[in-house]
């Protein structure tokens, strides 16, 4: 639709030279040479180009209108298939990703990618017009018309060497951008560190030198550009000089009329502004291309095998079933053969240094590391998770817990109880209540009790608390604690711990060795065999009175 538009557009482009013509040859001559002219001859030379003038509006507005429903038509299905590309990539590829140059690739790029839908139609309408108008011209006046359409190679040369000139720095522009909004989205995130170390002038002064880089390479394209609006605007006026010039010596000889001589002038100015846009199609290709490249690097990656798939189901009986499991990070072994059997409505507290592997453990149970060798099985119905860092978006606290999902009131007041978050309910509305950016109106604690609710309406048969309960005071751990033991809506808990409290409460405990290999039994049959367990559990309780001395100083 808009091709066919801008098509009418261009025949009524260049048939309105026509209509001059016939107006000047039959109302303007005559007038200056007679004296006068019929009414019916004036009025039908005014029909012409009113009727010339509304049906190239009309092609206008149909294209403009049709053109741009493709332009965003074809950005929203490009967005779309980023975005199913990057939900389809397992939690490894997001985290080796910086998370704002994801963010610029399904935005500021994609947008980039389809700027040409737009000016496409336009560039067809003006390439009929440019081959219209040279028949025309040398129908007209094979003399006027060589004159004007020798012009024609002269510009589509300027066009070529533009678009091999710019493409450079329009792809050097397109990656500074993606730079700034990566950098940008990272500093939005950090906010609250950057006040708190005082580094405001030097996030300032980072985020200077790349929207530095991005402006010199922004004023290199438009140094290109203006180049080259200079040539699209000093070449066809130059030729419009040199037809006026050889048209009056032909309308002096008798080889044409005024009205012709001023239709192919007013032709030729016509294709003026058609042909400068020309340029800015042109322009627009290398700018598009440079945001499709970015866009397909991601689209067009291939999906890393996600470590979900490989995890089995457990046995009837079994909660958690671990033989021989291997991982590495970057070359360096992290988890050494480690078995693992963990029975239903076990509570299992992983300990171990710092380093040692256990929340790699716990994300290979949970299905977002990759193992190196081994196996892991889960029960039915998988597995739930509360990290350390509990993640808070900004919606309501409702839509927090339960991320769309329909849940029933008896369960969400039932995981609201174990968690021991009945603050959430004393909030100004509520379940309602609508979280500041990540939760900053939450404390710590408060956050992890949240994550701790969200997981638990899941209903999974396993419950993975990742050093969850970090932020809580002993008195609500225990609580909390208390509480998943007597509950229907977890069945099996293992648990990343470091206070001795918590550890003593577990039915099994796994050590991880500073080797990387893993020790179970009992809390107590482990302080009575494992020297490095003993070392470990005194170090805890050292570190625990030093910090209740220092509460009470």
């Amino acid at each position: 639709m808009a091709v066919s538009a801008a098509a009418v557009f261009a025949l009524c482009t260049a048939g309105s030279s026509l209509g001059v013509r016939w107006v000047i040859d039959h109302v303007i001559v005559p007038r200056f040479g007679e004296g006068s002219v019929a009414t019916g001859t004036v009025i039908t030379g005014c029909l012409i180009l009113v009727v010339i003038s509304l049906v190239r509006a009309a092609g206008v507005v149909v294209r403009r209108t049709f053109a741009g429903r493709t332009e965003w038509g074809v950005a929203e299905k490009v967005g779309n298939e980023v975005a199913e590309s990057y939900a389809a990539q397992p939690v490894r590829w997001h985290r080796a990703r910086s998370s704002g140059d994801l963010m610029a690739r399904a935005s500021v790029d994609v947008e980039a990618s389809v700027v040409v839908l737009a000016v496409l139609p336009y560039g067809s309408s003006v390439l009929l017009l440019l081959v219209v108008s040279a028949v025309g011209l040398l129908w007209t006046d094979p003399v006027l018309g060589a004159a004007a359409t020798v012009v024609l190679p002269l510009l589509l040369v300027a066009n070529v060497v533009y678009q091999r000139s710019v493409d450079k720095h329009f792809d050097a522009a397109q990656r500074e951008m993606g730079r700034l909004s990566r950098a940008v989205l990272e500093s939005f995130e950090g906010v609250t560190v950057v006040k708190v170390f005082g580094a405001e002038i030097r996030e300032t002064e980072r985020l200077s030198v790349i929207t530095a880089s991005l402006r010199d390479a922004r004023i290199r394209v438009a140094r290109v550009r203006a180049t080259f609006e200079m040539l699209l605007e000093a070449v066809p006026s130059l030729a419009n000089l040199a037809m006026l010039v050889i048209g009056a010596w032909r309308v002096s000889s008798g080889d044409v009329t005024v009205g012709e001589l001023v239709s192919v002038m007013y032709l030729f100015t016509l294709l003026v502004l058609p042909l400068r846009f020309v340029g800015y199609v042109f322009s627009e290709i290398p700018h598009s291309s440079a945001g499709w490249t970015r866009v397909r690097e991601v689209a067009d990656e291939p999906q890393v095998p996600d470590p979900r798939a490989l995890i089995g189901e457990a046995p009837v009986g079994e909660a958690v079933v671990v033989r021989g499991l291997c991982v590495s990070r970057a070359g360096a072994p992290v988890l050494t053969g480690v078995d693992l059997s963990v029975r239903s409505g076990t509570r299992l507290a992983i300990v171990g240094p710092t380093g040692s592997g256990k929340s790699t453990l716990l994300g290979a149970i949970m299905g977002i590391v990759p193992v190196d060798a081994g196996s892991i099985q889960v029960a039915r119905g998988g597995s739930a998770v509360v990290f350390q860092e509990a993640f808070v978006f900004s919606g309501s606290v409702r839509f927090n817990i339960c991320l769309g999902r329909d849940v029933g009131a008896d369960v969400l007041a039932e995981a609201i109880r174990v968690a021991d978050a009945g603050f959430l309910m004393g909030l100004e509305h509520g379940l309602e209540t609508t979280l500041g950016e990540r939760g900053v109106s939450l404390s710590g604690g408060q956050r992890q009790r949240l994550a701790l609710v969200r997981a638990l309406v899941r209903r999974a048969p396993v419950l993975l608390l990742d050093d969850t309960t970090s932020a809580l005071d002993p008195a609500t751990e225990m609580r909390v604690l208390g509480n998943l033991a007597d509950s229907s809506l977890v069945d099996t808990v293992v648990a990343v711990a470091a206070r001795p409290s918590t550890i003593a409460t577990a039915d099994v405990v796994v050590h991880l060795g500073a080797d990387g290999r893993a020790t179970t039994g009992t809390h107590t049959s482990l302080l009575e065999t494992s020297v490095e367990y003993r070392g470990l559990i005194a170090a805890f309780d050292d570190d625990r009175r030093s910090s209740a001395e220092g509460d009470r100083q």
